[in-house]
């Protein structure tokens, strides 16, 4: 038995400069965080060696992988080469759809699974871009590379993605107190509504063939880099203004990014004292990301309770995805 641990993200700022159609042209950056929810992955010997047995939201018992319906089991499973008596189970503290990476943790997770199970060493590097590998070029998903390395590597990082297709992971090493003062910035809120982001990221890939939208995308890269300041100096009222300025900017990049329903409610945490905030995720629902000062989260949290919204607690984490269990 083998188990694997990959955390969740939470995505501050430059989504969607991680799609290739915006950084082959024009550099790309993100401001992302792993958090304390995670994706679990374990393995174990299939009691009948010839065959394969898949758990996630459904079960499936094939005779060989190119039976499996799950597209990342069935294309990660032929990768390494595993031809059957093999049992894999997958449980999530998020469920999909909800703007927080899971699909992208769930290979990362896998990957790192199974390459233990082979044993072989594997690099986060690694990790993270062969898990890019499997679900943009295999497939054919139109997502970034954010999540990916986000959920390999764990911890605060600036990520960038170069013309030449180069991903580089750069960790902000912030004070133990500014750290903690970020996270108590922060709330969580469940919208109720889970969504597709295919949908939405494939819309947005293709509108940037727009030159405005290009520009519009190049502002929220160039927020990145004043968000990353703004963290260093402890600036969280500035920070959390950069995530309303990016938002701002993110529910022109494609319909469906954001709804009436979302408008309402972000407009009531910002009447109540936020700085700013965000869908997490294409958008569409999911997760409210607010920044608000301590001393206004009872307000908020009670206003949007009482709209319906679940406040959910979380941390941040560090540590990316590992091994937490082989037998």
């Amino acid at each position: 038995m083998i188990i694997t641990k990959t955390p969740f993200r939470m995505s501050f700022l430059g989504g969607g400069s991680d799609l290739p159609e915006f950084y082959l042209k024009s550099p790309g950056a993100t401001l992302s965080a792993t958090i304390n929810k995670y994706m679990y992955i374990s393995s174990h010997d299939f009691f009948e060696k010839n065959k394969l047995r898949m758990k996630y939201s459904k079960t499936e018992t094939v005779n060989s992988v190119a039976e499996l319906e799950h597209p990342i089991l069935r294309t990660v499973i032929k990768r390494l080469g595993i031809a059957g008596g093999l049992e894999v189970s997958s449980i999530a503290d998020i469920p999909a759809g909800t703007g927080l990476g899971s699909s992208s943790s769930f290979t990362v997770g896998l990957l790192h699974n199974l390459y233990a199970r082979l044993g072989k060493f594997v690099t986060k590097e690694k990790l993270a871009s062969e898990a890019c590998d499997v679900e943009i070029r295999e497939l054919g998903e139109p997502i970034g590379k954010q999540d990916q390395y986000a959920a390999a590597f764990g911890g605060l990082n600036l990520i960038t993605y170069a013309t030449h297709d180069e991903v580089r992971v750069e960790p902000l090493h912030l004070e133990r107190e500014k750290h903690l003062a970020l996270q108590d910035h922060l709330l969580l809120f469940y919208t109720g509504q889970s969504r597709a982001a295919s949908s939405i990221l494939s819309e947005q890939r293709n509108n940037l063939l727009s030159n405005e939208k290009m520009e519009n995308l190049k502002k929220m890269v160039e927020m990145v880099w004043r968000g990353r300041e703004a963290l260093y100096e402890g600036r969280f009222d500035r920070f959390g203004g950069l995530l309303h300025e990016s938002w701002s900017l993110k529910k022109g990049m494609a319909s469906g990014v954001s709804n009436d329903g979302i408008d309402r409610y972000y407009q009531l945490a910002m009447e109540h004292g936020a700085f700013g905030g965000k869908i997490l995720g294409a958008g569409g629902g999911g997760f409210l990301l607010v920044c608000c000062p301590p001393e206004k989260k009872a307000r908020v949290t009670q206003t949007l309770s009482a709209a319906g919204l679940d406040q959910r607690d979380f941390a941040f984490e560090h540590d990316g995805s590992k091994v937490i269990y082989a037998e």
